[in-house]
């Protein structure tokens, strides 16, 4: 029966969230123990058939029975990321802090790069930036930054203040032709993206040398630049990666800032999977020079056990992030002299309170409990690759730095494929794959605080067995 929308029943509110709560403590629980499978890939057709979608849209009439009946239908197709054997990609298994935050939000609705629209975020969002700031080791008011929907609106928000420090008048004039941006060909594809969406065209993104394992070689950058300028091209930024999105190595820092420094550049650092290691002692040395960078990209919702979106985008000098943005609007920008609103710095009008997850997060388990996370994680990745390279026909091509690993088992590029994807009809495991010097290798990334050594013997025995 359709039912009009209209002031909330809070009897009906209570009963669904009961039901909610009970089923999805449920389904962590079981995840957590290895239940299910690890990834759900069924059909789309079959899914939406197995969801009754259209019936729902076209009917309405649903209410906290149908909701629990639908819920338990929609959690047996999703992929369980607190999972042991959920290690394909850099998600997280979200913390209970920051799962709570998303429930207040959903309820409260208080979007707020505009001060009046949400006071209590505005002031979270601006704490939790200071304390991105003092990890990096810049300080505020010198140094500023905005969370953003993700860490490629973080890339493309950088990339627009380094247009705009290059070249003020691009915002109103358009781009000139002859800009370029350097950066390894093995950037998370963001980088790219946002160099074309920034104006400069793909072209413009002349690729640096780099070692078989994706890092930057710093003794090659002068030929990049090189090969820039004798293309008519002028380069304004430097993009390096803390850490490389396939291998999880870490760039040398201090070498490309002091090329950076040498030759006028503006270093973007892309820290989104690896700047977290800032918050361990044992690990941050992967990010020394770090604060010599420009500006930075650091993802809570990748390392910090944040729920999907939570990205910041850092700059040293506090300046240059309005400068990426230069737009009037009478109805949300208003002639005060200190106003505390964002909406200058960011792409987004209507942005969720981003921060409160992260903030909750830190609140709960502190920021030595999410540094004692990263290290963990870093930690159980070194015994992984032990475990591994021990193993007969397996090889692993690097000893990790962060929790990213790469492995195969044989030498055939095309094997490994075929190893992933019966895996993931098997659903007991979930893994990724990545080409490094042209050769196919199977890849995981450790995030879930359930995967241990058992998972690992268990993954090398799927895999013998496959074979």
């Amino acid at each position: 029966m359709e039912r009009v929308a209209g002031p909330w029943v809070l009897e009906e509110f209570e009963q669904a969230a009961e039901i909610a709560i009970e089923q999805l403590g449920d389904y962590v629980s079981r995840s957590q123990s290895g239940e299910g499978p690890a990834v759900n890939r069924a059909p789309l057709d079959e899914t939406e058939q197995a969801l009754d979608l259209r019936r729902q849209i076209r009917d309405g009439g649903m209410g906290p029975q149908e909701f629990g009946d639908f819920l338990a239908a929609y959690l047996e197709r999703t992929t369980r990321l607190h999972h042991p054997g959920s290690m394909a990609h850099q998600v997280p298994a979200p913390d209970m802090p920051s799962a709570l935050a998303d429930f207040v939000h959903g309820a409260i609705n208080n979007p707020m790069a505009i001060q009046e629209m949400g006071a209590a975020a505005l002031a979270i969002e601006r704490t939790v930036i200071e304390w991105m700031l003092e990890k990096v080791g810049w300080r505020t008011p010198e140094s500023d930054g905005v969370l953003t929907h993700g860490g490629s609106l973080a890339n493309l928000t950088a990339m627009l203040a380094a247009r705009a420090r290059a070249v003020p008048s691009a915002w109103a004039d358009g781009v000139p032709g002859d800009l370029a941006v350097l950066a390894p060909a093995s950037a998370h594809y963001s980088v790219a993206r946002s160099v074309a969406i920034a104006g400069l065209g793909q072209a413009a993104f002349i690729p640096v040398g780099t070692d078989e394992l994706e890092r930057i070689r710093p003794e090659m950058l002068g030929d990049a630049l090189q090969r820039a300028v004798s293309a008519g091209r002028r380069p304004i930024a430097l993009v390096a990666d803390a850490c490389a999105t396939g291998t999880g190595l870490y760039d040398d820092l201090t070498a490309i800032a002091a090329f950076c420094r040498e030759h006028e550049l503006w270093l973007h650092v892309d820290g989104a999977h690896g700047a977290s290691a800032l918050l361990s002692p044992r690990h941050r040395h992967l990010l020394e020079g770090i604060e010599q960078a420009d500006s930075l990209v650091w993802d809570a919702h990748k390392m910090l056990r944040t729920s999907a979106l939570c990205a910041s985008v850092l700059v040293r000098r506090a300046r240059d992030l309005p400068g990426a943005f230069q737009q009037e609007a009478s109805y949300l920008f208003y002639e005060a002299d200190a106003s505390p609103d964002i909406i200058d710095r960011a792409i987004e009008c209507t942005k969720a309170p981003l921060g409160v997850k992260l903030f909750l997060n830190l609140a709960w388990r502190g920021e030595a409990g999410l540094g004692d996370y990263v290290a963990d994680t870093y930690d159980r990745a070194a015994r992984f690759h032990d475990i591994i390279a021990a193993r007969p026909g397996f090889e692993c091509p690097y000893r990790p730095e962060s929790n990213i690993l790469c492995f195969r088992y044989g030498t055939d590029s095309q094997r490994q494929l075929e190893i992933r994807e019966l895996l993931i009809q098997s659903g007991e495991f979930h893994l990724s794959s990545v080409e490094l010097g042209g050769a196919r290798y199977l890849r995981i990334v450790v995030m879930s605080p359930s995967t241990d050594d058992a998972t690992i013997e268990r993954l090398l025995d799927a895999i013998e067995r496959q074979s």
